[in-house]
This record gives C-alpha cells, structure tokens and sequence, in this order.
C-alpha cells in the first residue's frame, strides 16, 4: 500500500489513510487498537483453533447442611429434662430416639464436608443416648414402684381379710353350748354347766311370782404357771327374748360368786341364781368373763328344758 504524497512534494504528518484490512483490530483516535468486539462478546472457539479461552465463571458454594446437628440436639435436651421426670418418662423415648438418628446423620455430613457443627451432632446423639437410657431406667422404676405399691396393697387387704376372718373364727369360739370348755387369754378355762331349776326361799329378792327360777353353775380353771385373779365372777344371763333375767339373793346359802386368785391347777365354782319369765325361760344364754377389762365374753347357751 503506498501513502499519497501532496502536490507541494511536502511528507504529510499525523495519520494516513490506510488501505482497509478487514481483519485488522480498529483503532481509536489515539491509535491504540481496540478488540472489535467486548470481552463477553468473543467468540468461543478451542484454543487449538486459535480462539480465545473464556474466562472461568466463579464456582458457586454450597450451604453447610447444620440442620440435622441442631435438630439433634434439641430433642437430646428436651429427651433427657423429660426423663428427669418419673411421670413423664413415657414422653421422654421418642425425642431421645429422634436425637440418635438425626445426630448420627449430621455426623456423617460433617465427615462428608457437607455440615460444620459436628461438635453439635455429637452432642446430640450422646444426650440422646442419655435420655433414652434415662427413660428406660424411668421405666424399670416405674414398674418396680407400682408393684411394690400393688404387693403392699393386697398384703394389707390379705391381712385385712385374715383379720376379719381370725376376728370371725374367735368369735364363733367364744359362742358355746352347755357344758363345753373356753379358755381366755390368761389361761383361765372357764365352763357353765346347763341351768338347773332353782327355788328361791320365802326372803328372796329378784324373783317375781309366776317366774321360774333357775341355778346357772360356774367353773373356773387355772391352766398357767400363776395365779390369776378374777376380776369379774358374776355372769349375767339371758332369757330366749334377749332380755336380761334378775339376780336372785336369797338367805339360803346356796350362791356363791368368784373372788380373788385361783391358783395355778386349782378351781373355783361360782353359783349363781336368776328369775326368768315363764313365757321366755324355754332358752337361756350366759355371758362371763373373768376380767371384762381385758377379754371379752364368753356365750354358752342351750334349752331350759
């Protein structure tokens, strides 16, 4: 290409004209060359084929997944404060539970890079562990309490119903008939024979007329190793309507009460008399006690006939 010259013969300055290449760079005013096209705008060819390599695009950087490690621990916290509590020890297993699988998991994405607080997750599955060993001694607890409640309770009912039933049988010993044997606590055996027919002299007092009369035979045996006294050696008597029949006292003799000690293997016999109603003497009940303090009375009763 050849640069025109100017009809003065004169070198012109500046720039010059130049012929046009169409794959040269275009230049500015100031004659640096500019890329006919911006940077993003480049064509993307290999390298190998004389293209331009494309700048690399920053790489974008995942979240730490922490989610699991959290997770984890709470529910390790809110497992073992509900273990605390013995009631709440059935509430307490599935947050526990929760607690190890979701610390193990955060574990593994921590070693995997994937989450940051390992520390977390670990404590979590180890609070996890501790509730579910908490809630498990909770329940063995538990189970061990109520049946020690549930043993005690029928151990009092079953003595209750022992009681009831000693309280039964001894009640039923102290009722006898006529001639049959009772001996009390202090080792008094005690025996009233069957009422005989007792006739009050003309000084008698307790006895009615039209009323018959009868003579109720007490004997008292000392079956210990020491004298015992009797507190109480007057019987009272019973007609068949439950009433109570009059003491009679008359002047001839023939009674005799208890009083002071029997001494041990010997007797006493009391004898006393009483007035029944004609219309209620076919049955008759006696009730004695040696000490009426400390045991309770005896019953013999049969016919009056």
């Amino acid at each position: 290409m050849t640069t025109p010259v100017p009809p003065d013969g004169t070198t012109p300055t500046g720039p010059q004209p130049q012929d046009h290449d169409p794959w040269a760079p275009p230049t500015h005013p100031d004659g640096v060359p500019r890329p006919p096209f911006p940077p993003s705008e480049l064509p993307h060819l290999p390298p190998q084929l004389g293209g331009v390599p494309h700048p690399p695009y920053p790489m974008q950087t995942s979240q730490p997944r922490n989610g699991m490690g959290v997770t984890a621990l709470v529910l390790g916290l809110v497992g073992v404060l509900l273990g605390v509590f013995i009631i709440l020890f059935w509430m307490s297993w599935l947050p526990a539970l929760l607690a190890v699988i979701f610390g193990s998991v955060g574990l593994s994405h921590a070693r995997k890079g994937r989450a940051t607080n390992k520390a977390m997750a670990l404590s979590g599955l180890v609070l996890g562990i501790v509730g579910l060993l908490i809630a498990a001694g909770s329940a063995v607890f538990t189970v061990v309490a109520v049946k020690h409640v549930v043993d005690s309770t029928r151990a009092k009912v079953k003595e209750a119903d022992e009681a009831k039933e000693s309280a039964a049988a001894a009640e039923k010993a102290r009722h006898l008939s006529f001639g049959e044997p009772y001996t009390f606590g202090n080792g008094l055996k005690v025996t009233v024979s069957k009422p005989t027919p007792f006739t009050p002299d003309e000084f008698a007092n307790g006895h009615d007329k039209g009323n018959k009369a009868v003579q109720v035979t007490v004997t008292v045996v000392n079956t210990g190793t020491e004298r015992i006294e009797v507190e109480t050696g007057l019987p009272d008597v019973n007609d068949a309507d439950g009433a109570s029949a009059h003491l009679v006292i008359d002047g001839s003799g023939r009674q005799k009460v208890i009083t002071g000690y029997v001494l041990p293997g010997r007797k006493a016999v009391g004898k006393y008399a009483f007035s029944l109603p004609p219309d209620a003497a076919h049955r008759v009940e006696v009730e004695f006690s040696p000490d009426a303090a400390r045991w309770d009375d005896a019953y013999w009763s049969g016919p009056n006939r």
